[in-house]
């Protein structure tokens, strides 16, 4: 086995991934429909069982949630006393909390207690590829949670969730995970996913773990400065884990090993355009989220926020709220913006006068 590359800084992914994706397109004198029918019939396998298994374990974790939000987070989140619209999305983030810590965890231990060398030489992930090859177990056990749980997402976002001004790009996150896991899957691309799926877990463990503190910082009419400092911390963990895991680690590991290192094991990888255009898009989206991080600690530097309320992004109902006229000459900007209400994945801070 080849000794493991060391990993590219900025400059080589860029300058590497355009050679490859030039050389690719350069050498595809046949690319279109046709060639896609034809890579599908030749190298996809997945089974109908597969995908019917998939299928019913979404629908069990919708009634898990619901079984656990209506037996134990509402009834807790009652027992803290907690204000009403704090008991209302305690349900949720605990669900997730609880889902990305098992799946984040798991994804852990396949990368760092197997043999699995896949985290410290994302080349690897492509070596010995062959179509329809076997998934092992312990990863396929990892795709068939992680599959099933973001089919039950797309549901849980429309039906379940609280309706945010980002919801629509969470909807598009949950599709193009989704196809990502199917495809990859089908493909026999697992290595890599389950390098995806480690990248990305962990920060939404921290996401969730904070608003939770927010949640419990007023509880029984008290204020408690534990949950308090708790979530500040969070705060600023969540937003280092977010640059280091998703822009730093996940296009020099992955980008990398996708668009450079796998025309180098397989040179006729198929579907090499559409996975690469999907983990594009997957760059793309974490860079917008990001840049609303970035928003969110800028206006703490400057003090425009004084104390953590809320996460995320505010709710649908609250942006309906009108501000006061606007004065001559001032820029209308949007009332969440004014008030440091818009945030996706990140926390929100209330302005108290």
């Amino acid at each position: 086995m080849p000794r493991p590359e060391p990993m590219p800084g900025y400059g080589q992914l860029l300058q590497r991934c355009y050679r490859g994706l030039a050389g690719a397109v350069r050498s595809c004198t046949d690319c279109g429909w046709e060639l896609s029918r034809r890579s599908w019939a030749e190298n996809a396998s997945l089974a109908c069982s597969e995908t019917l298994l998939c299928l019913l374990c979404a629908i069990g974790w919708t009634w898990l949630r619901r079984a656990a939000s209506g037996c134990l987070f509402r009834p807790f989140g009652e027992w803290c006393n907690l204000q009403p619209k704090d008991a209302a999305k305690m349900p949720e983030s605990a669900w997730k909390l609880l889902f990305y810590t098992l799946s984040w965890s798991y994804g852990a231990y396949l990368l760092f207690f197997t043999e699995y060398p896949f985290f410290h030489d994302p080349p690897s992930v492509f070596y010995g590829w062959e179509k329809g090859m076997d998934v092992p177990t312990d990863i396929g056990i990892a795709y068939l949670l992680q599959g099933s749980f973001y089919g039950h997402s797309i549901y849980a976002t429309v039906y379940m969730d609280a309706w945010r001004r980002d919801s629509v790009v969470m909807l598009i996150h949950h599709v193009v995970t989704l196809t990502l896991i199917v495809f990859s899957y089908a493909f026999r691309f697992h290595n890599v996913g389950i390098l995806v799926l480690f990248l990305h877990d962990i920060s939404d463990v921290q996401l969730e773990f904070t608003k939770l503190n927010v949640y419990f910082k007023h509880r029984g009419g008290i204020y408690h400065r534990l949950n308090d400092v708790i979530s500040n911390l969070g705060c600023l963990t969540f937003s280092i884990s977010w640059f280091w895991f998703r822009l730093y680690w996940f296009p020099l590991k992955v980008l990398y090993a996708t668009c450079h290192s796998s025309l180098q094991s397989v040179p006729d990888v198929p579907f090499y355009f559409f996975f690469n255009a999907l983990l594009l898009a997957l760059t793309l989206l974490n860079l917008y989220w990001f840049l609303y991080i970035v928003l969110f600690v800028a206006k703490v530097l400057t003090g425009q926020m004084q104390e953590v309320n809320d996460v995320r992004e505010y709710d649908v109902e609250e942006s309906k709220k009108t501000t006061g006229p606007q004065k001559a000459g001032e820029l209308q900007l949007p009332k969440s913006w004014k008030e440091g209400n818009h945030l996706k994945n990140g926390l929100i801070k209330d302005k108290r006068l």
